[in-house]
Formats: structure tokens, sequence, C-alpha cells
């Protein structure tokens, strides 16, 4: 249940990327419309945001998303994501980091597998997202999953002693050795997947705010007003 409720989230947040794709393009391609974000060349719309923030909602319980605190946080949770996906864009650029066509088919093929056909048409369907900006959306995914890969990847580093300090601190059993050694395979496997995962969470709070200086970033402060305090 837990595992089909993240996957539910995730095509979410793929929808919402989808629905943002028009708003990543050069700035005089938008110039007649009223911009929202921008960092470099790529450039949000309050139409963008708009749109992206109606599927966004889905993630959140219905009795929730009804309260206008609750519909703030939301909202500036997502133009906060909206900037670090826009910095990490310019970062893929600067990188020269591309994403396959082979690669996003895989994706593709990957996900449908984890929803039952009818679930996976009626999210489409009620968003009204075309099948090419959802491919689109997951392509933008890989990307900036990428980008982290490369870019803190080779600065998580997990050492026997880091895997038995937690295997001692949430596994040891009183009728077991607390010796890394004895830990079975299984365990130390997952062990050192969290452990993966914190460290590289832990990393890119500082990366990203590294970035964050490094580029650009305007937003229109009025429309801003608007939207978080409304």
């Amino acid at each position: 249940m837990i595992r089909c409720v993240l996957k539910l989230t995730f095509l979410i947040c793929i929808l919402s990327i989808a629905c943002t794709l028009a708003g990543c393009a050069d700035f005089e391609s938008k110039s007649k419309d009223e911009y929202f974000l921008r960092v470099g060349d790529r450039v949000i719309t309050v139409l963008d945001f708009n749109r992206a923030f109606e599927i966004a909602k889905a993630a959140y319980p219905h009795n929730a998303i009804q309260q206008p605190a609750v519909v703030r946080e939301a909202r500036l949770n997502l133009v906060n994501q909206m900037i670090e996906e826009m910095i990490l864009q310019e970062r893929a650029k600067e990188l020269d980091i591309k994403i396959t066509d082979a690669e996003v088919e895989k994706a593709v093929a990957d996900i449908k597998l984890d929803y039952p056909d009818d679930v996976f048409d009626q999210v489409f369907l009620e968003n009204a997202v075309p099948c090419n900006s959802w491919e689109e959306g997951i392509k933008k995914h890989l990307l900036i999953e990428k980008v982290v890969a490369k870019e803190l990847g080779d600065q998580i580093e997990i050492t026997p002693d880091d895997v038995s300090k937690y295997y001692e601190e949430h596994y040891k059993d009183d009728m077991l050795k607390s010796d890394i050694k004895d830990v079975p395979k299984e365990i130390n496997e997952t062990i050192i997947k969290i452990l993966h995962r914190e460290k590289m969470e832990e990393a890119y709070k500082f990366w990203i705010m590294k970035l964050q200086r490094k580029y650009t970033i305007k937003i229109n402060e009025t429309q801003l007003e608007k939207i978080i305090g409304s």
C-alpha cells in the first residue's frame, strides 16, 4: 500500500513537471506573458504555476488542502521546488549532461508496470496531460537525477563503521553479535541503502544552497504575494 502511494505521488510530481515544461523556454518566447520565476533563460509564468499547482494538490489529503494555511504552504513548497528544478537544469546545461530517448523509454516502461492500466489512464484523463508532455517531464526528472548523482555521488562514502554503528542502534539483538561480519547480507545491504540516502540528502542541502548563490534567480514579488498570500 505504501509503495502504491509513493508511486502515485511520484506520478503526480511528474505530471506537475509536464505542466510547466512550456514555461521553461527561452525568454523571448515568453515575453508576452508575465513571468513568475526566472533562472537564466528559463521562465515559468503565473499560468504555468497555476496549472502545476492544480495537479500538485492531488498529493495532499482532500480535507487538508481546503485549509488556507495548508494551501499557502503547498504553494510555497511548489515555488521552491520549481526554482530548484530550474537551477538543476541550468547546471545540467553547464555540465553538458543529457538524457537519451532510450533512457526515457525505459523509465516510462518501468513506471507503467507499477500501475493498473485503469489507474494510470485515469490520472492522465483527469489532468488532461498529453503523453508527449508527460514523457518530457520524465526526461526532466531523469536529467535532475543524473546531475545530482554526478555532483554528489562521489562524495558519499559508507564505511564499515557506519554500517556497524547503524546496526548497533537499530538492529542489534542480544542473541546476535554486533560485529558487522555477523550481520545478515540482506540487512547489510538495506543499511547501506538507508545510509546512502541519508548522506545524499544531507549533502544535497548544502550543495543546492551553493548553486542558488551561483545562478541569478528572479521572482516576480507582486505575483508571489498574490499566490502565497491568497
